[in-house]
């Protein structure tokens, strides 16, 4: 599942009608030279790498038409643009991964919360485990996918209701904190088995913080719904709060540490954006 109905109010006046999702950043094409991808595009590409034959895209109603557009294989395109295939050598490699995906939409009317959002995909996901993902961060860990195989590795071989992806950071109050205990390692990474998930608390009691990646059971589903029957309909409903509510029922949780504090980035502030624009180009023009 892939969130692509944020407002994006911290990139105005830019993404007044336009969406934060498809701003550009580096990667390298299949003949190793740099090509500019939108975030949403490299973050589906991403899943399909971890194995996902299945996708759900949560979108504004304004939006649908667009990423439809954008995610729909368009043989018209390719004719018109047949007398330069050298340009075309990319579209057709998506197009190929598009039709091994089964892709569907899912509408949220207003925004009402990243945990609402993640509640309309729940009709499309059923009884499996599922990734959810928002659309305007990335992952930059090589390789491609292996992070989002790990976590779903974890939660089948466990048993698990959730796992997070977190990093260590200076000041967490600005990020959905995770506390918990360091339990050795699961795919060379540090694991821990969380115990309390709080969003932006002015007094963090840890400095991990949640990246806006995650592997859960249908059982969140239910969680959210029980903190929304409690918080009413006018109440943004956050996914942390659906987490929390997974442990304080016992169901466990645990989480997976990023590598490198680089290793995620976030294009929701123009600061965020030129971050991982630079971040991108660096490892694409490496090398050459």
């Amino acid at each position: 599942m892939l969130t692509l109905a944020g407002e994006g109010t911290r990139m105005l006046p830019w993404s007044r009608g336009l969406r934060k999702e498809f701003l550009p950043l580096y990667d390298r094409g299949l003949d190793g030279s740099p090509v500019l991808k939108p975030i949403a595009h490299l973050v589906l590409e991403a899943f399909m790498a971890a194995g996902v034959g299945d996708a759900t895209l949560v979108v504004q109603p304004r939006d649908l038409a667009l990423v439809q557009e954008y995610f729909t294989v368009d043989p018209g395109f390719l004719a018109r643009h047949r007398h330069h295939p050298e340009r075309l050598a990319e579209t057709r490699e998506f197009y190929a991964k598009l039709r091994a995906l089964r892709l569907r939409y899912a509408v949220q009317p207003h925004p009402a919360g990243f945990g609402d959002a993640v509640l309309r995909a729940a009709p499309y996901v059923g009884s499996r485990p599922f990734l959810v993902q928002a659309s305007d961060g990335i992952v930059l860990e090589p390789p491609l996918g292996a992070v989002h195989r790990a976590m779903i590795d974890l939660l089948q071989r466990e048993g698990l209701d959730g796992v997070l992806l977190v990093r260590k950071v200076r000041d967490a109050r600005r990020y959905g904190v995770v506390e918990g205990r360091l339990a050795g390692t699961f795919g060379g990474r540090p694991r821990i088995d969380v115990v309390r998930m709080e969003e932006k608390p002015d007094r963090p009691k840890s400095h991990w913080a949640a990246t806006a990646l995650y592997t859960f059971s249908p059982r969140l589903f239910d969680a959210l719904r029980e903190v929304r029957a409690e918080q009413g309909p006018r109440t943004e409903l956050e996914l942390t709060d659906g987490v929390q509510r997974l442990l304080t029922d016992g169901r466990r949780v645990a989480a997976l540490v990023l590598r490198s504090t680089n290793g995620w980035r976030s294009v929701g502030s123009p600061e965020g954006y030129f971050r991982a624009l630079r971040e991108t180009q660096l490892r694409t023009f490496r090398g050459r």
